[in-house]
């Protein structure tokens, strides 16, 4: 048996990318002393995100970066023999998406533009328009952004297109109304986790979710980065801190015995869904 060593990391990310990239090295070469092959950052690690989503008031965006530019060459360099992805804000002549890469030391392996977006976040950025997995050295992966998690046909469309993993990248905040002290008890940390253990448990695959946490701008993150197995249960979680959490699985082994019997890709219906 192999083991595959996976991470999920909660962790704060504002606009000073020289900051960003001092503080992605450390989380690499510890994941990478661990023995990690995937390392999944959140979304808008390169330039934060925005600082509020009430559709109202001033916003401060990110930088918008170049999926083939300098700042995802430098994260490629970083990357090494790991894989790695990330969030940042993408320039695609004057237009831009929030948008997620995947890399390793050798270049870009794949591109995701969020496609769902929340509350305020389509008056800064347009939408992506698919869900596509991707080969790399750590298996068959998938990408979504945060809000995408909360629609079943995300993840679907990328089990369907033979993921095995799937990593979500967000920027999930806590609760604007009716808040709690303690994010444990936030009811958007628990649909945070709801999705997360349900989209595993569905597509039957790996889910490695990272997440924003402290605050940045009106918006305080919930972090709760964590690692779900295909049954659905969580193997490491951050809770509500900041942190790394760190999981190893024998991948195959994994999905050949969440598979073996009610295996839901094969036992789909499509014929009897609606299109729409």
């Amino acid at each position: 048996m192999s083991a595959l060593t996976v991470a999920a990391v909660a962790a704060n990310f504002g606009r000073d990318l020289d900051d960003a990239f001092a503080r992605i090295e450390i989380v690499l070469d510890d994941a990478r002393a661990r023995g990690a092959s995937l390392v999944v950052l959140p979304e808008a690690t390169l330039g934060g995100y925005l600082t509020n989503l009430s559709g109202s008031g001033a916003v401060s965006l990110p930088p918008a970066l170049d999926v083939d530019g300098p700042e995802v060459k430098r994260l490629a360099g970083l990357a090494g023999d790991l894989v790695v992805t990330a969030g940042m804000c993408e320039a695609d002549g004057a237009v831009r998406y929030n948008t997620a890469v995947a890399v390793t030391g050798e270049g870009l392996l794949g591109v995701h533009r969020k496609v769902h977006q929340p509350l305020g976040e389509g008056a800064s950025y347009d939408a992506g328009g698919s869900f596509e997995a991707f080969e790399t050295p750590a298996g068959r992966i998938g990408m979504m952004i945060c809000y995408d998690k909360a629609f079943p046909e995300s993840a679907r469309s990328l089990a369907v297109d033979g993921a095995d993993i799937i990593c979500c990248m967000s920027a999930w905040p806590a609760a604007r109304t009716n808040p709690t002290p303690d994010l444990a008890d936030d009811r958007w940390t628990r649909r945070f986790d709801l999705y997360d253990r349900a989209r595993a448990l569905e597509n039957q695959v790996l889910w490695v979710s990272a997440n924003q946490s402290g605050t940045f701008g009106s918006l305080r993150f919930v972090a709760s980065a964590k690692v779900v197995d295909s049954g659905g249960d969580i193997l490491a979680t951050t809770g509500t801190a900041p942190g790394v959490a760190y999981a190893s699985v024998d991948l195959a082994a994994m999905l050949g015995a969440a598979r073996a019997g009610m295996f839901h890709l094969r036992d789909r219906r499509p014929d009897s869904y609606l299109d729409a």
